[in-house]
Order: structure tokens, then C-alpha cells, then sequence
């Protein structure tokens, strides 16, 4: 894409005061706009309820300081996050319904036609804030359109008990797979097992994803051809097996709360999880909790025999869907939440369970503040993408939705089927969407 100018947003977006842009730390000089809300505009955004409270707090806060200065009223609903695509799906069909919304991974790809054009917010941010992390223009774009921006991502790492994981011989978490299934093991016979959710639920998604990419498997080649039967998948599918007889048992219909109920209640000593469990046990008042945070540790997961990092993170894109009557108020909402002022707020007041996708916003304080938070800044920058290695679009959001990838992992170490077979199962399921 070409350079954002002052002439592009006038030209793009018609009814909008542009102004001399006054730079902030760690920001370039970019020239801004404001575009001019409608009169009477009134604004409804759906969110998906977060993990963690300060989160949603804060982002209400910087909403209604948004009513102030423009005095367009917004109103926020949360939804749980299983039901948020579903619901966006059913507005987009109908033509009705929320202007703005918060989705999951590839969300737009399912309904391109009914997403606002958002391309000159999004290189007028990205020139002021250092650029957008590649997965998020993977998830973001089509066709050098860009359907919404990147909300954040929620990064995955090893969630563990140290003084538990320092009982079963180990001093840190392995960073080979060969390793790390030697520590499983070792917890698992002193009696605190490990625990990686196995239903169908995002924390699912994130660990059966950097498995079989750990091990260089993929579900589609970069030419979107269906690649999921492969040696690699089988040796991930293996390792999978041999993993499993580590965890406590019930994983195979947990979902998202799940691990996070399990660790807080002692029953496991490592998962895979984003910052959720250690804030709420960091900010209760429960002296048992506080003492819970203090043993909690996040590593990185192992590399496996691809030789690099291969992770995945949760991610939440930002619409506004066609039918709004309000485009222009939409627009400088969207403009408004991401400066600085508020998007840093934001971010520190999430605890680390938000992470940016602007580079700018790596210097947030609060990734040094506490070193145990410190791991998370990366996610963004460390993440792949959902329908990796190919393109994302609306194949590759159907078998997110469709979880093709934590079924296949599940039917294998469940007994259920063999790895060959789960592999071919898994196959003929993306086919159907990857239809070429």
C-alpha cells in the first residue's frame, strides 16, 4: 500500500477536518485526521466479555471520554466469546444490528461484502504507531482491503507452578519437545499433573495449532491447497499421544474456563493460557491466591523440529459493519480508542492480557513493570495466523469456527481414531471449505 497523506483522507473520507498532527513518545509525525461524527449519531459496539475485568473497565472508561469530546453515545454490550461469532454472522446476514464490532480471528472473512472499508484508518495508524504485525494484516485484509483492524492479540504461553515444576527436577520449562514431555511426565507422577484443554474452545485452538506447527504440519501450503496429511502432522499427532497420559483427566470437554478453574484450584501445575490466570490470582484479596501469584511462572512453548518459534495467539479484529447509519461517528470511534491517550491505557490496565498490534506500543510500561508479564509483549510479533501458511479468507475462518485442527488432536489421543485416519478425517473436513 501506498504512503497515507493529508490528500487520501480528504479524498477518502469527505466529511473530515484534518489537523496538524502533535507527536507523542514513541509515536512518528504522521498527519492526522478527525473525521466529523453525524449529528445525533448514537453508536452500539458488541464485545466479547474478557477474562479480566480492568480490561473492560477501562475500555468503557475511554469511551465514555469519547462521549465527552464528540458527544456521540455509545453503548457497549459484552457476550461471551463462544457466542460472539454466531452473532456476528447473523447481523451480518440480516443487515441489523451493532455498528461496530469485536470478533475473534478471521471473523470478517465470513462476511467481507458486509465490513466498512477501514483501509485509510488503518495506514493512517500504522504510519503514526510503527506498523501492524504481519498475522494481524493476515487477518485483517483481503485484497489490499482492509476490513477491520487489528483490536489486539491475546498471546498464549506455558502457564506453570515454578515451585512444582522445580519439585518434578526441572529449573524452567524445556524449549525442546523431547524435554518438556520428560517434565509432564515427572509432574504427572508426583501427583500435579498438567492440563491442555481439548474441547472445543480457543485455549484449544492455541496449543494444537503451535503443536503440529511446531513440527512443520500445516493444514494448507502457501498456495491454499489443503496440506494437513502429512508425515509432519503424524509426528505431531504422536507426540500428542504421548503427551496426553500427563494430564488430568476431563481436558477432552474442557473449554475456555476450564484450565483456568483447574490451575486456580491447584488440581494442575502447568497449561496453556493467556495472562487471565495469574491476574486474577495477583489481584485477589484471597491471601491463598496472593500466594498462588507469587509461585506462578509463563515461558515461552518448546521449539520443535521446524527449529523456530511457531506460536499462536488468541486475536480480536475490530469492524464496523455497512448498514451503520452512523459511518462517519464509527470511524472516529475506531480512530479515537487506538491513539496513545487511550490504547496505552487500555493495554496497561488489561494486566498484559492485551497485546498490541501496533510496534509502537511495545514500550507500554506495562511490560517491564512486572517481569512475570514481561514474556507477553512479544505474542504479536512471535504469532502466526490461523489459516497459516496460506491465505486467510473465508476458508480458513470456517475451519477455525469448524475446529478442525483441535478435533483431529483430540480424536487421536482419545482413542477414538487412529492418527492416520484423524489426519484423513481432518483432510476431507477443509476440503469442503478450500474448495479449489
Amino acid at each position: 500500500m501506498g504512503q497515507f497523506t493529508r490528500r487520501d483522507a480528504i479524498k477518502a473520507l469527505g466529511a473530515t477536518a484534518v489537523a496538524a498532527a502533535v507527536p507523542s513518545v514513541g509515536a512518528t509525525a504522521a498527519p492526522e485526521y478527525h473525521v466529523v461524527p453525524e449529528k445525533g449519531a448514537e453508536l452500539k459496539l458488541l464485545r466479547w466479555k474478557t477474562f479480566v475485568q480492568s480490561d473492560e473497565d477501562q475500555w468503557l472508561a475511554n469511551t465514555r471520554r469519547f462521549t465527552e469530546q464528540t458527544g456521540v453515545r455509545v453503548l457497549v454490550e459484552n457476550v461471551n466469546v463462544s457466542d460472539i461469532t454466531s452473532k456476528a454472522h447473523m447481523a451480518a446476514s440480516v443487515g441489523a444490528g451493532p455498528d461496530l464490532l469485536v470478533g475473534a480471528l478471521e471473523d470478517p472473512q465470513l462476511y467481507p461484502e458486509q465490513c466498512l472499508d477501514v483501509t485509510e484508518i488503518a495506514m493512517y495508524l500504522g504510519e503514526k504507531y510503527g506498523g501492524w504485525y504481519d498475522a494481524c494484516r493476515h487477518y485483517c485484509t483481503l485484497a489490499d482491503r482492509w476490513l477491520g483492524l487489528g483490536l489486539a492479540f491475546y498471546p498464549y504461553l506455558v502457564v506453570y507452578r515454578e515451585s512444582m515444576v522445580k519439585a518434578a527436577g526441572f529449573s524452567e520449562i524445556p524449549q525442546d519437545l523431547p524435554g518438556f514431555l520428560k517434565l509432564c511426565r515427572a509432574l504427572k507422577a508426583r501427583g500435579t499433573p498438567a492440563g491442555l484443554p481439548l474441547g472445543n474452545a480457543y485455549d484449544s485452538h492455541a496449543w494444537c495449532y503451535w503443536l503440529i506447527w511446531a513440527y512443520g504440519a500445516r493444514l494448507v501450503d502457501e498456495d491454499n491447497r489443503v496440506a494437513i496429511n502429512s508425515k509432519e502432522t503424524i509426528a505431531a499427532l504422536e507426540y500428542a499421544q504421548a503427551l496426553y497420559p500427563t494430564f488430568i483427566s476431563g481436558t477432552l470437554s474442557w473449554l475456555d474456563p476450564s484450565n483456568n478453574k483447574a490451575f486456580l484450584a491447584g488440581e494442575i501445575s502447568l497449561t496453556y493460557n493467556p495472562v487471565s490466570i495469574y491476574y486474577v490470582a495477583k489481584t485477589s484479596s484471597d491471601p491463598a491466591m496472593k500466594a498462588v501469584a507469587a509461585d506462578i511462572q509463563h515461558a515461552h512453548p518448546p521449539i520443535g523440529p521446524v527449529g523456530r518459534r511457531m506460536e499462536y495467539s488468541g486475536f480480536a479484529p475490530i469492524v464496523i459493519f455497512k448498514y451503520t447509519k452512523y459511518p462517519n461517528a464509527a470511524r472516529e470511534y475506531l480512530r479515537f480508542m487506538f491513539e496513545r491517550e487511550q490504547y496505552g491505557a487500555w493495554e496497561q490496565a488489561s494486566f498484559g492480557y492485551v497485546c498490541q498490534t501496533l510496534r509502537a506500543y511495545e514500550s507500554n510500561p506495562i511490560w517491564t513493570a512486572d517481569p512475570k508479564i514481561t514474556p507477553f509483549r512479544d505474542g504479536g510479533a512471535l504469532s502466526l495466523y490461523a489459516g497459516y501458511a496460506g491465505k486467510v479468507g473465508p476458508a480458513s475462518a470456517a475451519c477455525s469456527a469448524d475446529f478442525i485442527i483441535p478435533n483431529m488432536v483430540a480424536e487421536v489421543v482419545s482413542g477414538q481414531s487412529t492418527a492416520k485416519a484423524a489426519v484423513a478425517r481432518a483432510e476431507q473436513r477443509a476440503r469442503r471449505y478450500y474448495k479449489a
